[in-house]
C-alpha cells in the first residue's frame, strides 16, 4: 500500500471545484483530471492541508458507509474555506460551544437519535401526501408567471418560489417571510461569505424559529415544527435543537431544490430530445426516473463531504491513515463510468436510482423523498403548460454559482 497519490509533476494539486464556462453541467475540469488518475488522490486546500479526494463511485459509498469515518469537526474533518473555518473558530469561542452542533455533523448515536426527531414528518408516505398541495403551488406560480411580463427570471417567478411555498406549508412558517429565509440562506451556503456574515444569518433564522417555536409551544398545529414541540415537551429534545433543526431544514428545504429547478430547466431547454419525452409522458415511473437522471447529470451539492478517519482505512490501494482528513466528492462518483455508461450525457431514460447526490450511508439526506416529490411535479408541469418556454439569453452570459456549496444560476431569463 502507498500513502500518497499525487499529480504526473510529482506535486500536490489545489482543490478546484470550477466548473469549465462552456462545460456548466460538467464537474470541474480539476475534478475530472483527479478522476482520471484514480479513485482517491491527494489535493491540497487553502490552508495547506492535504486531504483524500474521493472520486470513484464505489469508494464514495464504501467511506461514507465505513463507522471509521467520522463527520464531525472536532475530529478534524477539512474546512473547504477560509469563512468556513472562521465561522467554525467564532462558534468555538462564543456561546453557542456550549450546546450540540446540528445533527448533520454528529456521530451515531446522537445523529441518529436527533434524527428520528424528523423522519417521520419526512417520510415518503407524508411526502406524497403532500403531493397535490405541491401540484396547487406549481399551479399558481406559473399562472402568475404567465400573467405578467416576459421575458423574465425563471428564478425569481417559480423555481425559488416553489419549494419557498412547500417547506414553508410543511415547518408550518409563514409565506411572507420568504425573502427573509432566501437572503439568509445564501449567507450560510456561500463559500465566500465571512464567519460574521455567516453568524449574523444564523442568528437572524434562529432567532425567527425561536419566535415560531414560542407560538407553536402554545398553539400547536399540523406541521413540522409542532412535532418538534411535542418533542420538547417529551424531554427528548431542547428548544435549541429544535430551533436549529428548523433552520436547517428551512435553507436546506428551498435553496437546494430551487436551484436544481432551475438548473434542471436549463439542462433541459440544452437537450430538447430529452425535454421532449419528459413532457410528452404521464407515466409516474418514467417521470421518477427523469428526474433521478437530472440528478445525477447535474449534481448541485458540489465540491464534496468532509470527513475524517477515525482508525487506519484500507481502500483502493491506498491507506488513510488515522487523522486524515477526507472531501468525498458527489458530482465526479455520478459520473463513474464503472457505474453509469457514457456518463456525460443526459439519458432521462436510464436507470440512474444508484447516483449519490443526497450523499450515502447514515448521513444520507433526510428530505430527498420531498425534493423528488417536488422535482416529478414542478419539470413536467412547466413544459406542458409553457411548451415554447426558452432561453432568452446565450448560455455565456448566464450566472452560475460557482462560489456556493450548492450548484446552480443566479438568474435564468426565459421567454415563451
Amino acid at each position: 500500500m502507498t500513502d500518497t497519490v499525487m499529480n504526473s509533476t510529482g506535486e500536490i494539486p489545489e482543490y478546484d471545484i470550477a466548473r469549465a464556462a462552456g462545460c456548466p453541467f460538467d464537474p470541474a475540469p480539476a475534478m475530472r483530471a483527479r478522476q482520471e488518475e484514480g479513485p482517491l488522490a491527494r489535493v491540497r486546500l487553502w490552508d495547506g492541508s492535504t486531504p483524500w479526494l474521493v472520486t470513484g463511485h464505489a469508494e464514495h459509498r464504501a467511506l461514507l458507509a465505513d463507522p471509521r469515518v467520522s463527520v464531525e469537526p472536532a475530529r478534524g474533518t477539512p474546512r473547504l474555506s477560509p469563512g468556513e473555518a472562521a465561522m467554525a473558530e467564532a462558534r468555538e469561542g462564543s456561546e453557542e460551544a456550549t450546546s450540540a452542533p446540528s445533527f448533520i455533523m454528529l456521530d451515531d448515536p446522537e445523529h441518529a437519535r436527533l434524527r428520528r426527531m424528523v423522519t417521520g414528518a419526512l417520510s415518503v408516505k407524508r411526502v406524497e401526501a403532500m403531493r397535490p398541495a405541491t401540484q396547487r403551488i406549481v399551479d399558481e406560480r406559473l399562472d402568475a408567471m404567465l400573467a405578467g411580463q416576459k421575458p423574465t427570471d425563471l428564478v425569481e417567478a417559480f423555481s425559488l418560489p416553489v419549494p419557498s411555498l412547500v417547506i414553508s406549508e410543511l415547518l408550518g412558517v409563514p409565506y411572507e417571510e420568504h425573502d427573509f429565509f432566501q437572503a439568509n440562506s445564501r449567507t450560510l451556503i456561500n463559500r465566500n461569505s465571512t464567519a460574521q456574515q455567516r453568524g449574523e444569518a444564523f442568528q437572524r433564522l434562529g432567532g425567527y424559529l425561536d419566535g415560531l417555536v414560542g407560538e407553536k409551544i402554545a398553539s400547536p398545529g399540523d406541521d413540522l415544527l409542532s412535532g418538534l414541540v411535542e418533542r420538547i415537551d417529551a424531554g427528548e429534545l431542547t428548544r435549541r435543537e429544535a430551533v436549529e433543526m428548523g433552520v436547517l431544514m428551512l435553507f436546506a428545504g428551498h435553496e437546494t431544490t430551487a436551484n436544481m429547478i432551475a438548473l434542471g430547466t436549463l439542462a433541459l431547454l440544452e437537450n430538447p430530445d430529452q425535454l421532449a419525452t419528459l413532457r410528452d409522458t404521464d407515466d409516474p415511473k418514467a417521470i421518477a426516473f427523469a428526474v433521478d437522471e437530472l440528478l445525477r447529470y447535474l449534481t448541485i451539492t458540489h465540491g464534496g463531504l468532509r470527513r475524517v478517519a477515525l482508525e487506519d482505512i484500507e481502500i483502493a490501494g491506498q491507506v488513510i491513515r488515522a487523522g486524515e482528513a477526507i472531501v468525498v466528492v458527489n458530482e465526479t462518483a455520478n459520473r463513474d463510468p464503472a457505474v453509469f455508461p457514457d456518463p456525460d450525457r443526459l439519458d432521462l431514460q436510464r436507470d440512474a436510482r444508484q447516483h449519490v447526490t443526497f450523499g450515502y450511508g447514515v448521513h444520507q439526506c433526510l428530505g430527498q423523498s420531498l425534493a423528488r416529490m417536488e422535482l416529478q411535479v414542478a419539470y413536467p408541469t412547466l413544459f406542458r403548460r409553457i411548451p415554447t418556454l426558452a432561453l432568452a439569453t446565450e448560455v455565456e452570459r448566464i450566472p452560475f454559482k460557482h462560489d456556493g456549496f450548492i450548484y446552480g444560476v443566479y438568474e435564468l431569463p426565459v421567454t415563451w
